[in-house]
Formats: structure tokens, sequence, C-alpha cells
């Protein structure tokens, strides 16, 4: 009987151990889709197979937009992720959700994660209230990615791209060509109608888009982006189309970057995430491809850049080992090797000192200088309420706003201050209805 007492008992036990064992199942939500999805899923695999307590399951969850209300739906519906990618416009809303844990808390608690290792201004943006709520994953900032071999072509040093307003505008006419019969057959420069970059030029004078800091040290009540800085930028995107040196590509990102690998414009306002490609579409192109900073006005004291992309946002599933084992993942995505890796394989600037100073030991930069010039433009940023970008509840539909603006400008159907104007006020209407819902 005895023997049969002691068999049960070590049944029991290794059962018991069995449960003990069984690895903790996250799911990781994220917009990353094509190669960028693949190389996020590479990061999966490897955190998988060096956690064996832990198992992440990734999921493409569709734009960053799609990903977003996807998520709320799926808190309302019980069955939420664990960890989603969400871009740097749907902070407030993230915030004003109740959905999430601030990863600050973590920070607090875990003495092996040096927050201070993260570059301050990838950071920034994500910090408000005097706590860090998410922490950045895929970090850009728009750049002019430009033709060398064009520049040449038009007498312009293709080492010394311009670095005013005033000097840009020159190298436009000067790479805009005519055929005979008067049509242009290359443009000087190329942009699709995105409101990011109307974001990113008021930070480089570092002026702001909302009140109380950019919403820094309040919930943003107002938009203030109606002003000397923001009238700048119109008037120079309108000067550049109107006079002929500029085509204009439209809403999105696509239309832009097939006219310039087509050389068709030689300049181009994109994102520094997209660095790879553009350097593969030059190959193939056979010419040769640079990045500068983006240029700033004439006698206007520069700001800097806002961080771009997306951050990771650990939702709040009142499952305390889910959670922790979330931060293990979070942390070991922010970590050096992990940085290295994920930068060299998309184009997006490492978010971890440490990191970049192991890519720059290792001479990637020495021979992609392209990649450097989107780090060090970031670098040379000052960190102020303009350059950390501003926080607002509405954002994504002000952003299209804006965006809505420029192109009723474009077309002719309003003037520079006229379509500024109309975007603040619909910006305003749209900041009035939202945080009506939070008084």
């Amino acid at each position: 009987m005895w023997r049969k007492v002691l068999l049960v008992g070590m049944v029991m036990t290794l059962a018991a151990s069995l449960l003990v064992a069984a690895p903790v199942t996250i799911r990781f939500w994220h917009a990353m889709n094509g190669p960028l999805g693949q190389m996020v899923q590479k990061l999966v695999n490897e955190f998988n197979q060096t956690h064996p307590n832990i198992v992440v399951k990734a999921d493409y969850a569709g734009s960053y937009s799609e990903t977003l209300s996807k998520t709320i739906a799926a808190v309302k519906g019980g069955n939420p992720p664990d960890i989603v990618q969400i871009y740097d416009i749907g902070t407030q809303m993230m915030i004003d959700s109740g959905i999430i844990i601030p990863l600050q808390k973590f920070i607090d608690e875990d003495k092996t994660f040096d927050v201070n290792t993260l570059i301050p201004q990838a950071r920034g943006y994500y910090t408000a209230n005097g706590k860090l709520y998410s922490l950045p994953f895929n970090s850009s900032n728009p750049v002019i990615y430009y033709n060398k071999t064009l520049f040449k072509k038009a007498g312009l040093d293709p080492n010394n791209p311009p670095t005013t307003w005033s000097q840009f505008k020159e190298a436009c006419k000067m790479l805009t060509i005519k055929n005979s019969k008067g049509n242009t057959v290359q443009y000087g420069f190329t942009s699709g109608v995105i409101g990011w970059f109307f974001e990113q030029y008021m930070a480089v004078q570092n002026a702001l888009m909302f009140n109380n800091e950019n919403g820094r040290v309040s919930r943003a009540t107002k938009a203030i982006f109606d002003d000397p800085a923001g009238l700048r930028i119109f008037n120079f995107w309108n000067d550049l189309i109107q006079s002929g040196v500029m085509i204009n590509a439209g809403p999105g990102w696509d239309n832009a970057n097939g006219i310039f690998a087509s050389q068709k414009a030689a300049m181009l306002l994109d994102s520094t995430s997209d660095v790879g490609m553009m350097l593969k579409q030059g190959k193939e192109g056979h010419f040769e491809v640079g990045v500068m900073a983006l240029p700033h006005p004439n006698g206007v004291p520069y700001g800097g850049v806002i961080i771009g992309g997306a951050s990771l946002w650990m939702i709040n599933t009142h499952n305390t080992q889910r959670e922790q084992a979330a931060w293990e993942f979070i942390k070991w995505l922010e970590s050096p090797k992990q940085q290295v890796q994920w930068s060299k394989g998309t184009g997006y600037f490492p978010i971890n000192k440490n990191a970049l100073t192991r890519i720059m030991h290792e001479g990637f930069y020495a021979e992609h200088p392209q990649y450097l010039t989107t780090v060090f433009q970031l670098l040379m940023s000052n960190v102020t309420p303009a350059t950390r970008g501003g926080i607002a509840g509405p954002f994504p539909q002000i952003r299209a706003t804006v965006e809505k603006a420029l192109s009723k400008m474009f077309n002719h159907e309003m003037t520079p201050s006229q379509a500024l104007k109309w975007a603040q006020d619909q910006a305003n209407q749209e900041l009035q209805e939202y945080n009506s819902l939070y008084q």
C-alpha cells in the first residue's frame, strides 16, 4: 500500500513541477509588414529560443491606426494582447485609455535596466507627467534623400548639400530640367503630402504645435501652429510648387518614392527608416544616393527634429506573471545587441547609446555614411518641448487635417495663410470635442 501511495505522490509532484515549469505565453501585436515584419519575427524567434520560460506570439495587426483601433476593441472584448506597438501620435490616446501600465513602473522596480542608456531624444517623446509610458522601438525622423549623380550633372557639390531653405531653393532650380517643348522632365524635389513633415519643420524652428508646452505640462487644449513658423512652412512648400521646381506627389509615400527612384526628381523628403530601400533603388537605377539633414529657414534658430515611428506599450491584463514576461521581452528588445540587429536590418536607428557605439566601432557607419546622417541629425537636436513633439488626444485627426489643408493650398483652393488658419480652426474643434470626454 505504501508503494502505491509513494507512486501517487511522485506523480503528483512531477505534475506540479511541470505545471510550474510551463512557459508563460504572451501576445505581441505590431504594425510592421513585409521585410520589417520578417525582422520582427526573427527577433521574436531568437527571444523564444533563449528564454524557454516565455513564449512570445507576434502578429501583424495592420497599419498604425488599425493596430490602435484593434487594440482598443480587443480590450473591450476581454482578449487584449500583452504588448502593442503604437505610433507616436497615439500617445495621448493610450494614456487616456486606461488600458495600459506605464513602463515607468517596471523601470523603477528593475535595477538591471538603466533607462539612461536610451538616447534622450528617443525617450523624450514618450515621457509625460514625469512618467515614461512606453519605450521607443522603431524610431525614425525625416531626411532629404538626394541623387548625387544628378547633383554632379547640375554642377552642384554632392558632398556639400544645402543646409538652408534659400540654398535648397537654389539647388531645386539648378536640378529642374525642361525639354524643348517646355515640359518639365526632371524636378528638383518631390514629396508626399504628409502631415508628419509639417510637425518636423515646426520643431526645426523650435515652434510648438499645441499650448501647455506642446501638451507636456498639462493636456493640450489649443492648437497654436497658425503662427510665423507655420506660415513659413506653408509658404516654402507653396513657393516650390508654384515655381515649378517641386512635383506634388499627392497623399502617402509610395508615389513620391517612385518619382525619386525613376530619377524624375533629384531630391525626396522621406523617413530615415527607408534608407536601406533608397540605397537599393539607387544601385538598381545606377545612381548614388546621399542623405542630408532637413534644411532650415534662414535666420531662424535651429531646434531639431522629433522622434518618429512607434513605441512599445504594455496592456494591463491583470495577470502579474504575463506582465512580468512582457517586461522581459520589451527590456530585451531595448538592449544593445538587439538594437544593433534591428537597426542594421531595417534602417531605423538604434535608440540605445551602447548599440550606437557598437555599430560605430564595427565600422558600419564608415561603410554606410547615409545611415550616420540619420542618427547624427537626431543627436544634434536640442531636447525642448518642441522637439519632444506634441501630444494631443485627436492628433491622428489633426495630422490628417493638416494634410487636407496642404492639398487645398497646392490645388489653389486657398492661400497659404487661409489654409493654415483653416487647419488650426479644424484642429481646435477636434481638441474641444476630444477633451470634453475627459473633463
